[in-house]
């Protein structure tokens, strides 16, 4: 699973709330699909670019996913490299992309399962799920005893 770290987080959790929001959402476009949602927030780039971006390349995320290549200097591959220096994996983006990711899905309800990779109540579950989880480790990699008289600064957006 992705490497946990607040900047993914926060993403996740706004990608999720675009949606909720009625950002539009349509799985087969690039830019407005599960992944597409995401590299909005993580890349602050427009669907629109990420739509551009992909057509210079066949297939969907997926495809596109396995014939990545860091120096071919296409768009895309540029695109998916810097959701990867963000924590991310392609098994993570193939994973969003279908709502399969074990974990993830070990940790939503039985009643909201199968999840339907293309319904946008679905994906919203499963990044707020996923984003939860993520803050739930980093919680966990936290040591308070080595914060014991150091001052904490707490940033509230």
């Amino acid at each position: 699973m992705a490497t946990p770290n607040y900047t993914l987080v926060h993403a996740l959790k706004n990608a999720a709330a675009n949606l909720k929001k009625g950002k539009p959402y349509e799985w087969g476009h690039m830019g407005n699909c599960n992944c597409g949602h995401l590299a909005q927030v993580l890349l602050n780039v427009s669907h629109a670019q990420i739509h551009r971006e992909a057509m210079q390349k066949t297939g969907d995320w997926n495809e596109q996913l396995n014939d990545y290549c860091p120096t071919s200097g296409l768009e895309m591959d540029q695109l998916i490299w810097g959701l990867l220096e963000k924590g991310l994996s392609q098994t993570d983006l193939m994973d969003l992309e279908y709502l399969r990711n074990a974990e993830v899905l070990k940790h939503i309800p039985l009643s909201a399962r199968p999840l339907v990779h293309n319904k946008r109540e679905h994906v919203i579950l499963y990044l707020e799920t996923w984003a939860s989880l993520m803050e739930d480790q980093l919680s966990q990699a936290i040591d308070l005893n080595q914060l014991k008289g150091e001052r904490l600064i707490l940033e509230v957006k």
